[in-house]
C-alpha cells in the first residue's frame, strides 16, 4: 500500500455509497484488506504507509489499534447495509502492513472476531496475516490458528546478510525456518516473499536465497523486483552514490533463475510475481484483487473497492482514530474510474494471470496486434489463436509493453 494517496472526490461523512454499487453485487465475491501500520524499523526501500514508534506521536498507539479497527469494521457493516448492498460473507480476509505480527495475537483475533460477528465467513475461508519472521513465535502461530487464520506470508526477502543489510531487514535468515516450521506445527499454510534486484546482489546471492525459500517447503512463494521509491532511504543512497543503482538487465536474468527454479521444484506461476504448488495453493485475496471483485480496506490509508466506486483512508494513525472516534467515515477521497481507466487497469490485471484475458474483450485495434505479439513471442501462441491472452515467460518481462499494444491508447 504506497503512502501517497490518489487525488479524488471528497467522500461523504456517513460513508453511504452511491445506489449504482449494489448493481449485481451478489454476484461478486467479498473480501477484506485489515492494515496494521506499524513496524519496529523502517526499511530502506519501503515507501509504504507505516509508522515505527517514534513516528506515531500522539494521539493513537499499537495498543488501542485494535479497538478502533474495530470500530471501522462495525461501521462498514453499517454502511453497506443502509446503501442496499446484499448480505454477504466475506470469502477471504488479509491482515498486511506494517508488521500485522507486531500486535499481540490476541489483538489480531478479535479483529477477525468482529469482521465474523458483523459478516461471517464463506466456509473454508482464507485469512492471511504477514509476518517478519523476527515478530512470531510458536505461541503467536498457534493462537492464530486457533482463532481461524488459515495463511502466513513471511517477508523473507532474501537469505543473504549483505542484502538483508542493504534493505534495512532486521531478521537473522537463519530465523526464517524456524518461523515455517512453527507455522506448520500451528497448521497454518505458509508463503514466503523474496525481492530481487537489490544494489550489490550477485547472481549467485539471489541463487542462494530462491534456493533456501525452496528448502523450506512452502505452499506459495512471492518474488518482486526491487522498485527504488522516491523519498526513501535507498532512493537517497543510489543518488549520493553510495550503493549501485538497479539494472533491467539484472532483474530480468533474476526473474529467470527463479522461475526456472521454482517450476523444476513443482511451483507453477499463476501472476507474474507469484507462484504456488498447484491452484488451490495460489492466494485467493490477491485473485479477488486482479479479478474485480469486492472488497472493504480497514485501517489508515487503506484502499476499498465496491462495485466499481474507490475509496481510500485518511493516511496517519492519529487522523484515523480521530475520525472513528468521531463516528464518521474515515475516508479521505473517491472515485469512479472512468472507462479508459477501467480498460486500462482490467488489461495490465488480467494479462498477469495464467488464466490469462480474452481477446474478445479488446477493442479492434488491439485484437489486431495479437499477430504480432505472437511473432514477438510474448504471448502464447496456442492460446491467444484460441481466444485468450496468456503471456510467455518473455512476455511477463515485458508485461508492461504488452498492455500498451493491447490497449493502443
Amino acid at each position: 500500500m504506497p503512502a501517497v494517496l490518489p487525488d479524488g472526490d471528497p467522500a461523504p461523512a456517513d460513508g453511504l455509497l452511491p445506489a449504482s454499487c449494489a448493481h449485481e453485487a451478489a454476484g461478486r465475491s467479498m473480501s477484506f484488506y485489515v492494515h496494521i501500520p506499524f513496524c519496529s524499523v523502517r526499511c530502506g526501500y519501503c515507501d509504504f504507509n507505516t509508522y515505527t514508534a517514534t513516528e506515531l506521536g500522539s494521539g493513537a498507539t499499537q495498543a488501542s489499534y485494535a479497538a478502533t479497527v474495530s470500530r471501522e469494521i462495525d461501521f462498514a457493516r453499517q454502511v453497506l447495509d443502509s446503501s442496499g448492498i446484499p448480505d454477504r460473507r466475506i470469502d477471504t480476509v488479509f491482515f498486511g502492513g506494517g508488521t500485522p505480527t507486531l500486535l499481540p495475537a490476541a489483538d489480531l483475533a478479535r479483529v477477525l472476531g468482529r469482521i465474523k460477528t458483523n459478516f461471517g465467513l464463506v466456509p473454508g475461508a482464507e485469512v492471511t496475516t504477514e509476518a517478519n519472521p523476527d515478530s512470531v513465535s510458536s505461541e503467536s502461530l498457534a493462537e492464530l490458528a486457533a482463532a481461524g487464520f488459515t495463511r502466513v506470508s513471511f517477508g523473507m526477502q532474501s537469505a543473504v546478510p549483505h542484502v538483508l543489510k542493504v534493505l534495512d531487514r532486521t531478521h537473522n535468515p537463519e530465523r526464517v525456518p524456524q518461523a515455517v516450521a512453527w507455522a506448520r506445527e500451528a497448521g497454518l499454510e505458509v508463503s514466503v516473499d523474496l525481492i530481487y534486484g537489490t544494489p550489490g546482489e550477485s547472481l549467485a546471492d539471489w541463487r542462494t536465497s530462491v534456493e533456501a525459500a525452496l528448502g523450506y517447503n512452502p505452499d506459495h512463494i512471492s518474488a518482486y523486483a526491487l522498485i527504488i521509491e522516491d523519498g526513501t532511504k535507498l532512493a537517497a543512497q543510489i543518488r549520493r552514490g553510495q550503493v549501485p543503482d538497479i539494472d533491467d538487465d539484472d532483474h530480468a536474468e533474476k526473474y529467470q533463475l527463479a522461475d526456472e527454479l521454482f517450476a523444476a521444484a513443482g511451483f507453477s506461476w499463476y501472476e507474474v510475481s507469484n507462484w504456488s504448488r498447484g491452484p488451490r495453493h495460489a492466494c485467493r485475496h490477491n485473485l479477488a484483487y486482479w479479478q474485480g471483485g469486492d472488497w472493504w480496506g480497514a485501517g489508515p490509508g487503506a484502499h476499498s473497492h465496491v462495485g466499481g466506486l474507490r475509496w481510500w483512508n485518511v493516511k496517519h494513525p492519529a487522523a484515523y482514530q480521530q475520525r472513528i472516534d468521531a463516528g464518521i467515515s474515515p475516508s479521505a477521497g473517491r472515485e469512479f474510474p472512468d472507462a479508459q481507466a477501467v480498460q486500462l487497469e482490467r488489461t495490465m490485471l488480467l494479462t498477469r494471470l495464467n488464466t490469462g484475458m480474452q481477446v474478445s474483450e479488446l477493442e479492434p485495434a488491439g485484437r489486431k496486434a495479437v499477430a504480432g505479439l505472437i511473432a514477438d513471442q510474448l504471448v502464447e501462441p496456442g492460446q491467444a489463436l484460441a481466444g485468450t491472452i496468456v503471456l510467455t515467460q518473455r512476455g511477463r518481462l515485458l508485461a508492461d509493453l504488452v498492455v500498451r499494444e493491447l490497449l493502443d491508447f
